[in-house]
């Protein structure tokens, strides 16, 4: 069910908050004294040119994507200098949006692929994605429907409408490290900001949660019309649509802390989580970083576990199989080999306790990396290029193969005798 802002904070059970009353009371007694930034002053950094609108419309600049307005944004065709050794990388798109097929391309279909850059294969080019490898190595077609940038929710929402128009068995959804706490972002640019003229994002569908109650709201894209990005330019607009964001919230902590108004932070960030039912407790070794963080990641991954139990009631639902394949950037690869820790281990625990199938690409790389006597970097630049290589896209196509195999019934070629007729004969 989806709310509106207003209908969700009314039904949330909000959640009382323990802070230490010499905290409260040190920030009481520097307000006067520091200048706190605020949601119009953060934003304001972040309004957009209709220039630069105009030119992402008409094709002319911010190559990445194209405007959707159910989805918020899609790809389209381009060339990028961004490929393995300075090669350029060549993209292409179908019908329905899907990175071009190579391989198989003319036989029946039965695995779609949702996610993020990691399932689009940012920085390969077409045929160099694991889809096409696993495609080449089985025997038959595998459908890309990643998009970069994207959240879990709309890797969801994306499943809904092309399973309605292409149909498959076996759905992979493929969830990047920061999915998670992108499910929560209304406006990726409140939290990520990409420089240059590839990248443009619109706002789009996100989700709101209430830890205290378990609930989680749906909300629509906040621009919905081509005309309504154009709100994107109005700084008036975006302080009234987002200074009660939770995301904002958690950019303003860091923020404040940051400008060395720490009191302030944790103050606000004590605001937050009482608003969004959250609670926190007094902890003199955290900062109000640390707190925000920990509240970011809590509602984060809460979202993910919120959206699989859609994501599974929608295939129980139409007779599907799905295959969660989790991946990661090489830096929590390595702090995960340094630290022994990470970040999603509450939904690879969710995971196991629902006894879903996944595939931890983050185990698959610690297992590979034990048979190299070299540091951890030294391993990570052998499949990473910020992205993956076509290296790395193969490592993950292998990483998947098995537990991909035992989902599909009929076995596919590779694994079927050789006089075994094919699915399109």
């Amino acid at each position: 069910m989806k709310y509106t802002r207003k209908e969700f904070m009314q039904n949330a059970a909000f959640g009382m908050i323990a802070l230490g009353a010499s905290v409260i009371a040190s920030a009481d007694t520097k307000t006067n004294a520091q200048k706190q930034i605020d949601a119009r002053e953060y934003l304001s950094k972040l309004v957009y040119a209709r220039q630069d609108l105009d030119d992402w419309f008409a094709g002319k600049a911010f190559q990445f994507a194209k405007y959707d307005g159910e989805l918020g944004w899609l790809l389209r065709d381009a060339r990028f200098l961004d490929g393995v050794d300075g090669s350029t990388s060549t993209y292409h798109y179908g019908r329905y949006d899907e990175r071009q097929m190579v391989n198989y391309a003319d036989l029946p279909c039965r695995i779609n692929t949702y996610g993020n850059s990691y399932t689009q294969c940012h920085q390969v080019s077409d045929g160099e994605t694991w889809q096409e490898v696993l495609a080449a190595h089985l025997g038959e077609p595998i459908r890309n429907f990643g998009v970069g940038a994207w959240s879990v929710y709309q890797a969801y929402l994306r499943m809904l409408r092309e399973e309605a128009r292409v149909p498959a068995n076996v759905l992979i959804l493929n969830i990047y490290e920061d999915d998670h706490r992108r499910n929560l972002d209304a406006w990726l640019n409140i939290r990520v900001t990409l420089s240059g003229k590839i990248f443009l994002f619109p706002p789009k569908p996100y989700l709101e949660v209430n830890l205290a109650s378990r609930e989680c709201a749906e909300h629509e894209n906040p621009c919905p019309t081509q005309e309504s990005i154009y709100n994107l330019c109005d700084l008036e607009w975006l302080e009234e649509s987002f200074r009660d964001d939770f995301v904002l919230g958690i950019m303003l902590a860091h923020a404040n802390v940051r400008d060395g108004n720490s009191d302030l932070a944790y103050a606000a960030i004590a605001n937050l989580a009482q608003t969004h039912g959250i609670t926190t407790r007094n902890d003199e070794s955290k900062t109000a970083s640390d707190v925000a963080r920990d509240l970011h990641a809590q509602a984060a991954l809460f979202s993910t576990m919120k959206v699989v139990e859609k994501v599974e009631a929608f295939a129980k639902e139409h007779g599907k199989q799905v295959l969660y394949v989790l991946s990661f950037p090489s830096a929590s690869i390595a702090r995960r080999v340094k630290e022994g820790t990470r970040f999603d281990q509450p939904f690879v625990d969710f995971l196991k306790k629902k006894n879903l199938p996944f595939v931890d690409l983050m185990d698959a790389h610690l297992s590979d990396f034990a048979q190299f006597s070299i540091p951890i970097e030294e391993y990570l630049k052998r499949y990473y290029i910020g992205h993956y290589s076509p290296r790395g896209n193969f490592f993950s196509a292998f990483a998947i193969k098995n537990k991909l195999v035992e989902m599909l019934d009929p076995k596919p070629m590779a694994y079927q005798p050789p006089n075994a007729v094919r699915m399109s004969e």
